[in-house]
């Protein structure tokens, strides 16, 4: 028998929830950065003692898989506030797609961690939330009339994946930029069967 009380089970918990939040964000930030920022600077900027951190996250790949599934998550949801933001779903559609670019470009610089059976579940994963999000982003520029009726989310992902293959500079963003118009132009002819 313990002398612990709910509610102290429950402030510890709370507590172990808020530092594995703080050490994801810090590691995202950190591997923006540097991909190879060591653990214990993830733990020091996540304001955690490395105890903490391998509680957590045994492995490194253990805390690249949180940090990605965490941007992820956090992209898929953001899908409604980015349509909420702009006057033109075309518009909230570049911005999300840039920002998932972000995100993969960021991940391809984390090595191996990726590349583990682990990784590709998770990548699986995610997908049936990611293309939801972009079904959404497809549905208003439909709506819009920037998109025709009848573009599949996964064909529509697949088509923008050039997005994280272009230059992480001034040059990629504008090359970016003239493919995103080239693929409007193709996405407003119906899709062929």
């Amino acid at each position: 028998m313990t002398d612990e009380t709910p509610s102290t089970y429950g402030t510890q918990r709370k507590a172990a929830a808020r530092n594995r939040v703080a050490i994801i964000e810090a590691a995202h930030e950190l591997f923006a950065e540097n991909p190879l920022a060591t653990l214990s600077e993830v733990a020091k900027r996540a304001g955690v003692g490395a105890g903490t951190l391998y509680r957590h996250f045994p492995t490194r790949e253990d805390l690249v898989l949180g940090a990605y599934q965490h941007d992820i998550d956090r992209l898929v949801t953001t899908a409604d506030e980015v349509l909420a933001r702009h006057s033109s779903a075309r518009a909230a559609f570049v911005e999300w797609f840039e920002t998932l670019s972000a995100y993969i470009r960021l991940k391809h610089g984390l090595g191996d961690a990726l590349h583990s059976e682990a990784a590709q579940k998770m990548v699986r994963e995610s997908w049936g939330p990611a293309g939801e999000a972009v079904g959404r982003l497809v549905d208003a520029c439909v709506a819009e009339g920037t998109i025709a009726a009848g573009h599949d989310p996964a064909d529509v992902i697949m088509l923008m994946s050039f997005l994280w293959r272009v230059p992480n500079n001034e040059e990629g963003v504008t090359q970016g930029r003239r493919l995103i118009d080239t693929v409007f132009s193709g996405l407003k002819e119906s899709p062929v069967s």
